[in-house]
């Protein structure tokens, strides 16, 4: 019999990786969802008790809280920029909530105008002094969510204050058919009119051009700096509603109580598949990272680590999905 030796192909690997690196770029929201399903899973032999229809319900309600910061956070990336005053704009307006309903009913309509007055004001803030004066989103943005973190303590004084109404609070936790939570309702509401503004709307369009190429858009016609501060605006209104939606989940709201989920939103949008380079992204795979941050969130209390730990761990998954999933321009043009 003839000797089979056996060879190593080095080119092997490399092309296996090449054609993982490919799925992930070309499928980031289908990417996003087999993750998903991996730390389900993953929980759920780590923690069998977790499978039951209750915690499965909370899944879905903090996935679609989370994925309407988001929406916001997906806006402003696509066109070139970064908020991290989401996380402060919510928990600003969940203590709005709690502070004025007072736990009785009647005062959506109040709360909804006054939140979105105040994401909208916030929004438009770092709109002007990131994209008209120039200075740099980053700091900007941390710097006007430390000054509506101190708004808060001066309405509360850092004391719990209210609670959302009964009423409101049944429109998010309320479940139907004893699974699916009624905030789903909210959802149907809110995600379309997203997907519409970035796929179909003359706004989105000129948003993903403004994130390509600011100069070559300019030179299209299209008022690069209205865009960019408009897309600013959207995200500060949308984590706005967010924050009443997670006051009427968690019926009081303290200072600061949802600033992680300036943290969260950014890295759900990442893992979703739109890059800090502007000009791509997605809305569906900005929901499915959102489902990815809960259930990882999920798994890490399951396994119950230390915080300091807890936060080594996010940071280093935060630097691998800016491995994976940015690799595409390297500059803003």
């Amino acid at each position: 019999m003839p000797n089979k030796t056996m060879t190593f192909n080095p080119n092997a690997n490399k092309d296996f990786f090449s054609k993982v690196n490919l799925f992930v770029q070309t499928h980031t929201a289908l990417m996003a969802l087999i993750i998903a399903i991996v730390l389900y899973v993953v929980t759920i032999i780590i923690n069998p008790k977790g499978f039951n229809t209750v915690a499965i319900g909370n899944i879905i309600l903090l996935t679609i809280i989370l994925s309407i910061p988001a929406a916001g956070q997906t806006m402003v990336l696509i066109g070139g920029g970064m908020d991290f005053s989401v996380g402060a704009v919510m928990s600003s307006t969940a203590v709005l909530t709690t502070y004025t309903m007072k736990g009785e009913n009647g005062h959506f309509l109040t709360v909804l105008l006054l939140s979105l007055a105040i994401g909208a004001f916030v929004g438009l803030l770092n709109g002007v002094c990131c994209v008209k004066i120039g200075l740099p989103a980053m700091i900007v943005t941390m710097a006007i969510s430390n000054i509506v973190t101190r708004m808060q303590y001066i309405l509360t004084q850092g004391v719990l204050s209210g609670k959302a109404s009964e009423l409101f609070s049944a429109t998010v936790k309320y479940k139907l058919f004893g699974v699916v939570p009624s905030i789903v309702m909210y959802a149907v509401i809110i995600w379309p009119i997203v997907f519409y503004l970035l796929k179909r709307s003359r706004f989105g369009k000129q948003l993903y051009m403004v994130g390509n190429n600011a100069g070559a858009a300019r030179l299209n016609g299209v008022r690069v700096t209205r865009i960019q501060v408009i897309s600013y605006i959207f995200s500060g209104m949308l984590a706005a509603f967010a924050g009443m939606l997670g006051a009427a989940y968690m019926s009081t709201a303290r200072c600061q109580i949802f600033d992680d989920y300036a943290y969260m939103s950014l890295i759900a949008v990442i893992i979703g598949g739109t890059t800090f380079a502007g000009g791509s992204g997605t809305y569906e795979g900005s929901i499915a990272g959102s489902l990815v941050m809960i259930l990882l969130s999920n798994l890490l209390t399951t396994l119950n680590p230390t915080q300091p730990v807890r936060n080594v761990l996010n940071a280093v998954i935060l630097i691998l999905l800016l491995v994976l999933y940015n690799r595409g321009k390297a500059v803003r043009q």
